[in-house]
């Protein structure tokens, strides 16, 4: 499915992206890009630098070398030679942050808030906008996912799939202008998968830039514009799904695919 023309300006673009954990080098030359619209799927085997990226892109990972540029701000470069200090640092990621918002593995609500607080804490705290405000456009996003009469709910109340739709709802209320998932769904029981990547189809539909790392194939191939296959810290192969999926050139990628789509062979 097509969400966008990517012949129009991108929304982010980042280039040559490297970031290393002591000796481990998680990322080698990462570049990505993002149109308005545009529904991105980073796929591959555990430790490749998948969810890496999306940290990097949202200022909760500087990384070593590289630079990322969001539409209608400055380049923001992680050259090592320009050697920024502790608060220039802050200041990048700070940058992207304002323009993104993360929904997590594991949901991380503050546990001790209502679900409205959750939601709420974000754009009234940080963005400084009216509570009043603030409060009327939460109720209406927990109406739409179907969770309006969990509103005074404490998340432990929660299914995990609630939890999860509570997380996205706070990602949206923050009206960012990327939406960046970190397998939202695998931390979830089996049957609660469906809801949560129903709603993210949805938001897919609608038109929200989204960059979502899963391990859910059959979601990337029906959502996705475009799928990233990493493996070591770099991006081995990618393309539109409907290519990548039925005709991959790498064998590297070929050889995931084969393992992940029958993962019972051999049993």
């Amino acid at each position: 499915m097509s969400h966008t023309d990517n012949t129009a300006e991108a929304l982010l673009t980042a280039r040559g992206l490297h970031k290393s954990f002591g000796d481990n080098e998680v990322l080698r030359g990462i570049d990505l890009t993002l149109h308005r619209g545009e529904v991105v799927v980073l796929i591959g085997p555990s430790g490749s630098g998948k969810t890496t990226v999306l940290r990097a892109l949202n200022g909760l990972e500087t990384p070593d070398a590289g630079s990322i540029v969001v539409e209608g701000g400055p380049e923001i470069d992680f050259a090592p030679e320009t050697k920024p200090s502790t608060r220039v640092q802050k200041q990048k990621r700070l940058a992207l942050r304002d323009r993104s918002a993360m929904v997590f593995q594991h949901h991380n609500l503050f546990p001790h808030f209502t679900v409205l607080e959750n939601v709420i804490e974000g754009p009234w705290r940080v963005q400084g906008r009216p509570k009043a405000e603030v409060v009327a456009e939460a109720l209406t996003l927990l109406d739409r996912v179907g969770l309006a009469d969990k509103a005074d709910a404490r998340p432990h109340q929660l299914s995990g799939g609630q939890q999860q739709r509570v997380g996205i709802v706070r990602a949206l209320a923050l009206k960012p202008d990327l939406l960046l998932f970190d397998e939202p769904t695998s931390a979830l029981d089996p049957e609660l998968v469906g809801e949560v990547l129903l709603v993210i189809k949805e938001l897919a539909d609608e038109g929200w830039t989204m960059a979502v790392v899963t391990h859910e194939l059959s979601f990337a191939r029906e959502a996705a514009d475009h799928v990233l296959f990493m493996d070591g810290g770099v991006v081995v192969e990618q393309g539109p799904p409907a290519e990548l999926f039925s005709a991959p050139k790498h064998e590297r990628t070929q050889r995931f695919l084969t393992r992940i789509m029958r993962p019972l062979d051999g049993f």
